[in-house]
């Protein structure tokens, strides 16, 4: 990774020397001159409730904020900002405090800069007119605190990319999504039902303050998304008609330049399709510049596609003769399948192995309802139900999602999570309800009590007490690797006991012991790392070349 990182930081140097040409990109705002720019007023009512004329947001029992906001591009912006304003604000210095773990070097945060002003040069005009002027909206509720990256616009623009770039260097491990979807015969009613865990992971912090939006857009589709403060873009949303889209990450080449986001072309297809065919329309239209495969479910079509894009090509993928399709990260198209990156993702990543999972639960389970697609989406064994360890990217629950959801789009229904991860209450939401029978002066949430699933029992137990512990230790054990300091046995086997199954927990000691040069040590944790399920083949490689050096060390 840090080889990778170090590269990415010399490009910027590099490229920093032709970034004459970022003066004008840095000057750009959307032509807002035909809206009303009056900033709303918000009454707040407690702590967890804020009223801005017809639009509102409120956390409910489970911790969800449920936003609801209507209008115009700009309306919709500035309302969502307004109403959103201290947990937008809070969600910046998350993000970029986590930068600044990521390259606490100030001289390559400088470069880093500018090599984004550099690289989203022209990003403003790959995003279409009415999202910029949502962006603007919202923007004017950031903070203040980070002018030195960029103006308030262009930074909010910039941070739209950041599930693009994040999966661009997939190194930095930002991005592992899966997804499901079951129709027909598969499905218990008939009627189509789909699931799927974000793992976009750029801290716990980050992901504390889930927003659930229902959008009512003056032109277009109404709508609902799972996002966060500032994020406009679709990474998981079901519109009105029954359609819905999330995004699954496939191995991409890094670009020269930033294109469209994916989240901004996701929203365009929420807010603007009614079925897959029209959804194709949208995506064939755009130019994006990293691959993904965009799952979308239809309620008119009673199925779902997989739109598989790339920076050069564009592919739509179904089985044929079949009623359910799954998605990891790798392109399963005639269009893409074959290409050397796709290959090499497929044979070097833990996407295969889910897709492989996701296949084994499906024939475990003949029929797919609502429950049974919330044990899919939370299940953390391998293969043959082997123990992986918790936090293992093999696993479908990587205890690390930023959310999970399900949908039955023909009932406009929608299941999302609870934190933690996807392991509390899977609410439910009828978007119906919502938008056709919304009483605009009954501020409460909208949830369908009735119909939300439990929290996984295995939040109640040992195992994810210790977890939460072993995290806690996993940070300390990487800090004294890093500074080179003595650990005690004790602290090692504490370590290992909290999570057994792991293959880290003995790579981690393993390099402890091969640090102290205390090869013995060494070799004995890494061998046993080796009986585990470890994540990659690159993973697996670099510990057999320490055994290979501890070899010849004690020869």
């Amino acid at each position: 990774m840090k080889s990778r990182i170090n590269l990415f930081f010399f490009v910027g140097f590099l490229l920093m020397l032709a970034s004459c040409g970022t003066s004008k990109s840095m000057r750009h705002q959307p032509e807002i001159s035909q809206y009303n720019a009056t900033k709303p007023v918000v009454i707040k009512q407690s702590d967890s409730v804020f009223i801005s004329g017809k639009n509102s947001l409120l956390k409910n029992k489970q911790g969800l904020w449920e936003l609801y906001v209507e209008g115009d591009p700009l309306e919709i912006g500035l309302n969502t900002g307004a109403l959103s304003d201290s947990l937008l604000k809070n969600q910046e210095h998350i993000f970029f405090s986590k930068i600044k773990d990521i390259v606490p070097s100030k001289f390559q945060q400088r470069l880093l800069r500018n090599f984004l002003k550099w690289y989203n040069r022209k990003l403003y005009s790959n995003v279409p007119d009415e999202y910029q002027v949502e962006i603007f909206g919202v923007s004017q509720y950031t903070s203040n605190d980070f002018e030195n990256i960029a103006p308030q616009y262009q930074r909010s623009l910039y941070l739209h990319a950041a599930h693009d770039i994040g999966h661009a260097l997939q190194d930095l491990a930002l991005v592992g999504c899966s997804s499901f979807a079951a129709w027909g015969e598969k499905s218990e009613d008939g009627n189509l039902i789909l699931g799927r865990n974000f793992d976009f992971y750029v801290s716990d912090a980050f992901a504390e303050n889930k927003i659930v939006a229902f959008i009512n857009p003056k032109e277009g589709h109404q709508f609902m998304m799972v996002t966060w403060p500032g994020m406009i873009g679709a990474v998981s949303g079901m519109n009105e008609q029954g359609l819905t889209v999330t995004i699954n990450a496939s191995k991409s080449k890094i670009p020269l330049i930033a294109k469209t986001p994916i989240s901004i072309l996701t929203r365009e297809i929420l807010q603007h399709a009614k079925n897959i065919e029209e959804a194709i329309a949208i995506a064939k239209k755009t130019e994006v510049f990293v691959s993904e495969s965009i799952m979308v479910g239809s309620a008119n079509d009673n199925k779902a596609v997989l739109i598989e894009v790339s920076p050069k090509k564009m592919d739509v993928y179904e089985v044929p003769n079949s009623n359910q399709l799954i998605c990891s990260n790798h392109f399963q198209g005639e269009g893409l399948k074959d290409e050397k990156r796709n290959q090499l993702q497929i044979a070097n990543s833990h996407s295969e192995y889910r897709f492989e999972r996701m296949q084994e639960l499906f024939a475990e389970n003949p029929k797919i309802n609502p429950k049974i697609a919330s044990d899919i989406l939370r299940n953390k064994n391998g293969l043959k139900n082997v123990a992986l360890g918790y936090g293992n990217e093999k696993a479908l629950n990587q205890l690390m999602a930023h959310h999970g959801v399900i949908f039955k789009p023909k009932e406009k229904l929608v299941w999302v999570s609870a934190n933690p991860y996807q392991l509390g209450e899977f609410v439910c939401y009828n978007l119906d309800s919502i938008f056709k029978e919304r009483k605009m002066n009954a501020i409460t949430s909208f949830q369908e009590v009735n119909l939300d699933i439990p929290k996984d029992p295995f939040l109640e137990t040992v195992s994810y007490k210790n977890y939460q512990k072993f995290r806690i230790e996993d940070d300390k054990i990487d800090l004294y690797l890093k500074n080179k300091e003595s650990i005690s046995p004790e602290f090692i086997a504490n370590y290992q006991s909290l999570n057994p199954d792991y293959w880290v927990v003995y790579y981690k000691a393993g390099l402890y012991f091969y640090q102290k040069k205390e090869y013995r040590l060494s070799q004995v944790n890494f061998e046993k790392a080796l009986t585990k399920e470890i994540t990659t083949v690159p993973d697996k490689t670099a510990i057999e070349k320490y055994l290979k050096k501890i070899k010849r060390k004690l020869q």
